[in-house]
């Protein structure tokens, strides 16, 4: 993605003194997960989301959303103040969620992309909805993708904007780290986030740009509103960007994690990472400088391969063993990490996925170990996706 040329950076986060409180104060947690709804028998994608919906009840219902699709469902945490907490309220949810979905003959799945087949691909009933339809054509008809949106409470939007430049270099590996759906229409694709691939069909998705000011990137997104390829703000949807909703940074680069213990890991990494930034920022230390190309090609290397090959490390612009750069990003967030109490857990969590694999990971093995089975895959990511 071009960037306007400027003559120099203008922003107004001003350093701050080493020690301050507000700069090493910790930082709130909040998390968007989106579920996919599955015929038990069949493995397709159904659209009783509706249904689900109105199947919940209390506090499940209210933090459940509509999606771009029949078959979804949106689930979001109230804000944690740390990782325990967090942990409950992603059991909770997706458990209420569960039972909603069996109630009326679905399951409830953690899966980044539509495994099987989605025969029933229109839109929710909502203005909006019809207008991204009527834009973007077959595009907006694509099988339904989930991800997993990770909130980190950054009130100072002219600092959010200076964080979302840090975080450049490493979210290719956050999103390696999530990688959830190697499959489509019941066959491994060859990449371990399918879900990645899909959703470059649309052109406000991709790598954040590197942005000047609060002010550069307003006047961006207006002069995309204006090109045609955005309706409106909402339709940011770069992989980390100041909230549209809420007082935080979002980090939306990975698919839905096929554990609870999988996205508290990926929400402490994405917290102390944002951390991380801010001290950065607040350090008067600017973000590195990479080209848009360069950062696109590590984002399709880490949907590709996942963590069982190389990555780009953006800091040289060379491939490297995966691992080798997911410990380099775990030694950067120590401080950070031993801040908010996390980094025995995080260290503890990272170990496990590198052991077990990630999400894609263990689908493969099971389609492996099965013969190809779509279903012995399924089933066994819907028990994982309630497993407490």
């Amino acid at each position: 993605m071009t960037q306007p040329h400027h003559d120099g950076p203008r922003t107004s986060v001003r350093p701050r003194p080493a020690g301050d409180p507000a700069a090493t104060a910790a930082l709130t947690l909040g998390v968007e997960e989106e579920f996919l709804l599955l015929d038990p028998t069949t493995g397709e994608s159904m659209p009783v989301a509706d249904r689900v919906r109105e199947a919940l009840s209390g506090t499940a219902r209210e933090q459940s959303r509509q999606e771009f699709r029949h078959s979804m469902v949106e689930m979001v945490t109230p804000v944690s103040p740390d990782l325990a907490a967090l942990r409950e309220h992603l059991v909770a949810l997706r458990r209420a969620a569960a039972r909603a979905a069996d109630a009326v003959g679905a399951r409830l799945v953690a899966v980044g992309a539509t495994p099987v087949r989605e025969a029933h691909r229109t839109v929710p009933d909502e203005p909006r909805y019809h207008d991204m339809s009527r834009r973007f054509g077959p595009v907006a008809h694509d099988p339904a993708v989930c991800g997993c949106h990770v909130h980190v409470g950054v009130p100072d939007r002219e600092l959010a904007v200076q964080v979302c430049n840090h975080l450049r270099p490493w979210l290719p590996v956050v999103q390696a780290l999530t990688t959830n759906s190697p499959l489509h229409d019941g066959r491994d694709t060859g990449h371990a986030s399918w879900r990645s691939m899909q959703l470059e069909r649309w052109p406000s998705i991709g790598p954040t740009p590197h942005f000047d000011s609060a002010a550069d990137y307003d006047a961006t997104v207006r002069d995309l509103i204006a090109t045609g390829i955005m309706l409106d703000a909402a339709m940011v949807y770069w992989y980390a960007r100041p909230s549209a909703s809420y007082p935080t940074v979002e980090v939306r680069v990975g698919d839905v994690c096929p554990t609870v213990d999988d996205t508290v890991l990926v929400a402490g990494l994405v917290r102390a990472l944002v951390a991380t930034a801010v001290d950065e920022v607040r350090a008067g230390r600017p973000a590195p400088r990479i080209r848009d190309c360069l950062v696109a090609a590590a984002h399709w290397r880490a949907a590709h391969d996942g963590v069982d090959g190389d990555l780009v490390d953006l800091r040289t612009g060379r491939p490297r063993p995966a691992w080798d750069l997911v410990d380099d990003l775990l030694a950067a967030l120590v401080p950070a990490l031993r801040r908010h109490g996390d980094l025995d857990l995080v260290r503890r969590e990272a170990d496990r996925l590198r052991r077990d694999g990630t999400g894609a990971t263990r689908q493969r093995r099971i389609m492996a170990g099965t013969g190809g089975d779509v279903r012995a895959v399924l089933d066994h990511l819907a028990a994982q996706t309630i497993a407490g």
